[in-house]
C-alpha cells in the first residue's frame, strides 16, 4: 500500500509535532521543517503528495514558498494552515499564487486529515471522472491528468492547480448552461459563503485569463447569478 508524502512546513514545534504525530498515526510519512527556505530545498530533492504551508515563517514565508512550488510543479495540492488574523485579501493573495485551500489555526486534525484525504481522491480520480482525462475545446486540449491546458499540437500553455482542474472540468461539462455561483460552489469546493464566494472568483480570473487562448470561448460573469461558459458547438 502506498504511504502519501508531506511536506509540512512550520516554525511552531508545538503545533507542528502534533500534526506529524497525527498525520503519521493515519498512514502518511511526514517531513517537517521549521522555515521555508529549508522546506524549498527539501521539495527540489524529494517528491510529495501533499504540501501543508504555514504563511508566517523565517527565511521564506508561506507565499513566497507556494509560489516557488507552483512554479516547479502545477499538480502537487497546497493546503495554507492560517491564522485568524490573516485577512481575507492575503488568502485571495494565497490562492492567485497557487493554493489549493486553507485550514484556520487551532486546527481541528480532523478536519486536516478529512482535507488530504479529500485532495488525494480527487488528485487520484483525474483519470477516470465524468469526460475522461482529457478533453478537446476548440483549439485547446485540456489534460486533466497532468492538469494542463495545451494547444493542438498538445504542447503545454498552461499548468492549473488541482481546485483549478475541478473548476474547469465542471465548467466544460456544463458548456453553455447557466451555472448558479451557489450550485458551483458545492460541487466544487462543497461548501459556500463569502469567503469562498472570493475565492471562487480569483479562480475564475485565472480561468478566464487561460482560456482566451482561443477568442471563441469565454467564460461569461453573470452579475449576481453565476457563470456560463460560452463554446460554440462546432467546437464541442
Amino acid at each position: 500500500m502506498y504511504n502519501a508524502k508531506i511536506l509540512l512546513a512550520d516554525d511552531d514545534f508545538d503545533i507542528s509535532g502534533v500534526i506529524k504525530k497525527y498525520l503519521e498515526a493515519a498512514g502518511y510519512i511526514v517531513d517537517h521543517c521549521s522555515d521555508g527556505e529549508t522546506a524549498w530545498k527539501k521539495f527540489q530533492r524529494d517528491n510529495f503528495d501533499i504540501c501543508l504551508l504555514d504563511i508566517v515563517m523565517p527565511k521564506k514565508d508561506g507565499f513566497e514558498l507556494a509560489e516557488d512550488i507552483r512554479r516547479r510543479n502545477g499538480l502537487v495540492p497546497i493546503i495554507f494552515l492560517s491564522s485568524e488574523r490573516v485577512q481575507d485579501d492575503d488568502k485571495l493573495n494565497g490562492f492567485r499564487l497557487g493554493a489549493d485551500d486553507y485550514i484556520i489555526k487551532p486546527l481541528s486534525m480532523r478536519e486536516l486529515l478529512l482535507k488530504i484525504r479529500v485532495f488525494q481522491r480527487r488528485t487520484a480520480s483525474y483519470m477516470v471522472s465524468e469526460g475522461g482525462d482529457r478533453q478537446r475545446l476548440g483549439n485547446l486540449m485540456l489534460d486533466y491528468n497532468l492538469l494542463e491546458i495545451q494547444d493542438a499540437d498538445c504542447v503545454t500553455l498552461y499548468t492549473v492547480t488541482p481546485r483549478e482542474g475541478l473548476l474547469l472540468r465542471y465548467l466544460v461539462n456544463n458548456s453553455n448552461k447557466i451555472l448558479k455561483r451557489e450550485e458551483i460552489l458545492l460541487k466544487v469546493w462543497g461548501k459556500e459563503g463569502f469567503f469562498t464566494g472570493r475565492s471562487m472568483d480569483v479562480f475564475v480570473a485565472k480561468l478566464r485569463r487561460k482560456l482566451k487562448t482561443d477568442p471563441r470561448i469565454v467564460l461569461e460573469t453573470l452579475h449576481n447569478i453565476g457563470l456560463r461558459l460560452n463554446v460554440p458547438k462546432e467546437l464541442m
